[in-house]
């Protein structure tokens, strides 16, 4: 009977690594925070993941992000592999993330890894983009990822280091970031994919090279369902979002992080 039970545990945790994965394959490259979500859902698939220490669920939530990076080296090879000058500028873009990330790592980790600070990102980010959104004006944008300069990219990245606040979305940060710079809503949504890339690999590689002898075999298992699972679903997610785009503004989404907080901050107020 005992044995029975752990197996039954493994199994709990086992989908939820899936269920998780699937949440960071949607929200990843969406403008809601895809750590938030992460944050908020581990806390109510707490039955689930029991078996699980909760150093080992916080890893989890960073290095499923390997997944949704292989997606979008997958769906932009062609265009990253011929030219070097549009990598430069996603890496030029990537410092200031790196250089705040790598200064501020053990204090994110420890203080603003909570749901609080999740719920208030979320509430605050989506009305920014909502009247963003409302008083933004489209003019002569920036319309290849090859136009971009050095500088804007840097500019760009500035603005992706404010979502190192669980919650506010990286995504979110530099799409209005670069909307405001002058980008064409399709560039920075496209080059918000390719930046996505060696901040993820960073903040995941981080947490590998920290911990990967702590993991067990089972706790590998489960980090492999998630990638795979984040993999796939971020495919599909990039593609939707492309079309999404082509017809609509972010106020959605901003509307959606406002209900969302909402609601968890009602079933937090509840639970305790």
């Amino acid at each position: 009977k005992k044995h029975a039970y752990f197996n039954e545990i493994n199994k709990m945790s086992f989908l939820s690594a899936i269920i998780l994965g699937i949440i960071e394959g949607i929200t990843e490259f969406l403008p809601i925070s895809s750590t938030g979500h992460l944050i908020l859902f581990s806390k109510f698939l707490s039955d689930s993941t029991q078996s699980i220490n909760v150093e080992f669920i916080k890893n989890f939530e960073v290095f499923i992000q390997f997944g949704a990076i292989f997606s979008v080296i997958i769906l932009y090879w062609h265009t990253l592999k011929n030219n070097f000058d549009l990598i430069k500028k996603v890496l030029f873009a990537f410092i200031p993330t790196a250089v705040v990330g790598f200064i501020l790592y053990d204090f994110i980790k420890r203080y603003l890894f909570s749901e609080h600070v999740v719920l208030w990102s979320l509430f605050v980010g989506g009305l920014a983009l909502i009247i963003f959104e409302l008083m933004h004006k489209e003019g002569n944008a920036v319309e290849k990822l090859e136009d971009i300069s050095y500088k804007k990219a840097f500019l760009v990245g500035i603005f992706q280091s404010i979502a190192i606040i669980p919650g506010v979305s990286r995504a979110a940060a530099t799409i209005v970031g670069g909307m405001l710079l002058g980008f064409q809503r399709k560039t920075i949504v496209e080059f918000s994919f390719l930046l996505a890339v060696p901040t993820m690999a960073a903040a995941s590689g981080l947490v590998l090279f920290k911990n990967i002898n702590q993991f067990s075999a089972n706790q590998f298992n489960i980090l492999g369902a998630g990638f795979i699972t984040s993999f796939i679903v971020a495919i599909l997610t990039i593609k939707l979002l492309l079309k999404f785009i082509k017809h609509h503004t972010f106020i959605n989404f901003g509307v959606y992080r406002i209900f969302l907080a909402i609601i968890f901050w009602l079933l937090i107020t509840r639970s305790v």
